[in-house]
């Protein structure tokens, strides 16, 4: 898992490529994203606005995008560990691009202006006390474009 302090810690990071500057250019579009419609810039990303104040009763894990979480508002937890030290509870979907998993991680408490990305390998599980408002981006893991669009 990366954590980014701010988005200027993000652009100037080693995260590179036009997916990566689509994810800068979708923030950037706060002010027209509706909440809880799902947006989408080209083919490599989609992304929404929630408010969550649930907890996830278990760690979920992706393989073909990245979780991408910017905070607007509050605070919340995020357990993560590598897939592979967890049990499988539900086996990946390619349809849902989703696995369910249980067992313990690392916890890393995140807050508005921050940044986390949650690779492939791992899987995350997010822990609410309070109400947060976050932009959530899945980032394809494909390095260029879908040659077929």
């Amino acid at each position: 898992m990366q954590i980014f302090n701010s988005l200027e810690q993000f652009i100037h990071s080693s995260y590179r490529g036009r997916k990566w500057q689509r994810c800068v250019e979708a923030i950037n579009n706060l002010d027209n994203i509706r909440p809880g419609v799902a947006h989408s810039i080209g083919d490599s990303l989609s992304y929404r606005i929630t408010t969550d104040t649930s907890t996830d009763a278990l760690f979920v894990g992706h393989r073909r995008y990245f979780d991408v979480h910017y905070y607007l508002q509050g605070t919340q937890k995020i357990e993560f560990a590598h897939r592979e030290e967890l049990q499988v509870v539900e086996c990946y979907r390619d349809e849902t691009d989703r696995e369910f998993l249980k067992g313990c991680g690392d916890t890393v408490q995140v807050h508005e202006g921050q940044m986390v990305i949650c690779d492939i390998d791992e899987a995350c599980r997010f822990i609410s006390d309070g109400a947060v408002k976050k932009v959530v981006l899945r980032v394809t893991v494909e390095d260029g474009y879908f040659h077929n669009k």
